[in-house]
């Protein structure tokens, strides 16, 4: 007989990447305060999304998923806030400008704040010390006092969620993003670069666009998509604890929602469809991200849909493909062909940045963007084979000028990794580099829609 599912019924299914908490009870108090604290977000509001998505599996938007890799307590801050949304803001007005199709953008942001380990611990000055698993959990000072998980760090990341979202919403529906403001996205450092310059040129063009609809008597302020965006949030559902305290049943369907982002996403690590993620995420309604690798297999994959998406709504799933730039376009055809053929409606996005890290000769974890811009190549290359659509894209990176990733417009060297290297764990895009990528992303998608079979292709 076939287990009901509750909030906590993951409980029951083998659970990984969770930290070992020192004091249970302090864990259990930490929940309980948790489960008594207002949402985050709102269940229409994941309908919504869905619904954007929806669109977007069906060729009609495009998903654009960016923000940080493992979001920090020490970067909660208007300033840092407010330029990761910049960089997002540009990126997807270059992709609706130049491409001509609407974009869905979601945030990594206001709850990024737990990371999957390969290992539970490290040995550092010949200490084995508990990985940092996110400042969710512990804190990336590699002590043993500071790597111990602290319960109380999942109320503080409630918080600082609640904050960023708080600001987040300010700034996208009253008057930041407004399109007559699109010159002011572009951020300092990197406005006199090329990229920024190419921006600025496609601004102007934006700004003359403008000009000439109200020339014709067309009322710019009556429209409110010109004023304002629709913004999501999402993060890796890592720690189920805190997220079945975040899970609320809707007043209106009677459906669970997990409240604490508009998506969530299972990452390779965690995807078993048998463990715990993924029991849990099958049974709330919001719209689903999976992280798929190289090692997916075509029944898992067929299977992992089935799990996460038993309805085949569509908008529901998002398929999540991180292969690598040299293996993408051998592995990912038979994946999508499995996917077509059990009928299973998925949206497919490219995560080019987790299959392409390696160490720098200085030990820096670290990506190229070369790399990833073959990935997503291959990524659309495939699709284009398999008259199916490229829905999206999902990347880490920052409104720092950080020198994290290498080569781009400002070919950032081997040597130059350490001059701004802040991430707490994996290596992000800076805005130069992101927007870089925009343009060459929008190239690609250009031609997609130039061909509307492709588009409809699912």
């Amino acid at each position: 007989m076939q287990q009901v599912w509750t909030t906590s019924s993951w409980k029951n299914k083998q659970i990984t990447q969770q930290p070992v908490w020192p004091d249970i009870q302090s864990y259990e108090r930490a929940v309980k305060q948790l489960s008594s604290l207002p949402p985050l977000v709102f269940a229409g509001e994941a309908r919504q999304l869905t619904n954007a998505l929806a669109a977007a599996a069906g060729g009609k938007a495009f998903l654009l998923q960016a923000g940080d890799c493992s979001e920090s307590f020490a970067d909660i801050s208007a300033d840092a806030i407010r330029d990761k949304l910049k960089v997002i803001l540009q990126m997807a007005i270059v992709l609706t400008y130049a491409a001509g199709v609407p974009v869905v953008k979601v945030g990594r942001i206001a709850g990024q704040f737990a990371k999957p380990r390969t290992s539970a611990t490290e040995t550092v000055n010949g200490v084995e010390i508990p990985s940092f698993r996110g400042h969710m959990v512990n804190d990336d000072t590699p002590t043993l006092a500071a790597r111990t998980p602290d319960p109380n760090r999942l109320l503080t990341a409630y918080h600082h969620s609640a904050a960023t979202l708080n600001l987040l919403r300010a700034f996208t529906k009253g008057g930041f993003a407004d399109l007559s403001s699109v010159h002011n996205w572009n951020l300092q450092f990197v406005a006199s670069s090329p990229q920024g310059k190419r921006y600025e040129t496609l601004a102007n063009e934006i700004d003359r666009a403008l000009k000439f609809m109200a020339a014709c008597g067309i009322s710019l302020s009556s429209e409110a998509t010109l004023h304002q965006v629709d913004f999501w949030t999402s993060h890796e559902a890592l720690i189920l604890g805190y997220e079945e305290a975040l899970s609320r049943k809707d007043s209106l369907t009677g459906d669970f929602y997990d409240c604490s982002a508009h998506m969530l996403w299972v990452g390779e690590r965690t995807h078993q469809t048998d463990g715990g993620h993924i029991e849990f995420l099958s049974g709330i309604h919001n719209p689903i991200g999976c992280k798929i690798g190289p090692s997916t297999t075509q029944e898992e994959i067929v299977e992992i849909c089935k799990a996460l998406n038993p309805k085949n709504i569509p908008g529901r799933l998002t398929l999540i493909t991180r292969i690598g730039a040299n293996k993408v376009v051998k592995i990912l055809p038979p994946l999508i062909k499995a996917v077509k053929d059990s009928g299973q409606s998925v949206l497919w996005a490219c995560d080019p940045m987790h299959a392409n890290t390696f160490l720098s000769d200085q030990g820096l974890k670290t990506r190229h963007f070369d790399d990833i811009i073959t990935e997503i190549e291959g990524f659309f290359s495939v699709h284009e084979q398999q008259d199916t659509w490229p829905g999206g894209i999902h990347i880490e990176l920052t409104g720092d000028a950080v020198t994290e990733c290498l080569g781009g417009g400002q070919n950032i060297s081997e040597e130059q990794l350490d001059h701004s290297y802040t991430t707490t764990c994996d290596p992000r895009l800076n805005a130069q580099q992101a927007i870089d990528l925009a343009f060459e992303l929008a190239t690609l998608l250009k031609r997609f829609v130039a061909y509307p079979t492709l588009a409809e292709g699912q």
